[in-house]
């Protein structure tokens, strides 16, 4: 049994990078808190853990994009209510794009869209924003969102070691679970005012 865990450790020591590539492509924000976190602790060096995250959340929003150029209706009506993506909303985020998809896509990505972001990357696909712009628009707001994140992950590494050793469990949990809170209620509510 002991083998095992250090084999798995191992494991994880060695493919660490890689497993934030992949991982971020599922769930970036998490990530990338739990990145700065770990990076704080002496897990990660700094500059391959950005590139990772910048990377794999390029990586991510590119597939995005040519779903919604290529089958956005079709993947909306199968898979939209998995992702919270509904048909109107849908629609209302790509009526917006004819007029303001360069200021809707930059504020979206530093912003992870309200809540919409999945939305605003399908209808930057679906209304055929020129390729080369949304790389150019995404990857800018990439660095910023990826530093803010890996920021307050850092941040909160650092109250770690200020909390006493028995609390420290704790304190990760109250951590994430005020992080969450924070970022669902505050989607929800934008989204309840925005009549979406």
């Amino acid at each position: 049994m002991v083998g095992i865990f250090t084999a798995s450790l191992t494991l994880l020591a060695t493919y660490r990078y890689p497993l934030v590539f992949a991982s971020t492509l599922f769930q970036g924000p998490v990530i990338m808190l739990a990145g700065g976190f770990l990076l704080r602790l002496g897990d990660f060096s700094f500059w391959p853990l950005y590139a990772t995250l910048v990377t794999a959340d390029f990586a991510g929003d590119i597939i995005w994009y040519w779903i919604g150029r290529k089958a956005a209706e079709p993947f909306i009506r199968r898979f939209g209510h998995i992702f919270g993506v509904t048909h109107a909303v849908f629609e209302k985020i790509e009526g917006l794009f004819n007029k303001y998809h360069t200021k809707i896509l930059f504020i979206s990505k530093i912003t992870m869209g309200f809540g919409f972001a999945l939305a605003v990357l399908i209808a930057a696909g679906a209304t055929r924003v020129p390729f080369r712009k949304y790389l150019i628009l995404n990857l800018a707001g990439g660095f910023i969102w990826t530093g803010m994140l890996i920021s307050v992950g850092f941040f909160l590494g650092h109250l770690y070691y200020l909390v006493d050793k028995g609390f420290r469990i704790a304190f990760i949990v109250a951590a994430v679970t005020l992080l969450a809170s924070a970022f669902f209620g505050f989607t929800s509510f934008v989204r309840n005012k925005s009549n979406f």
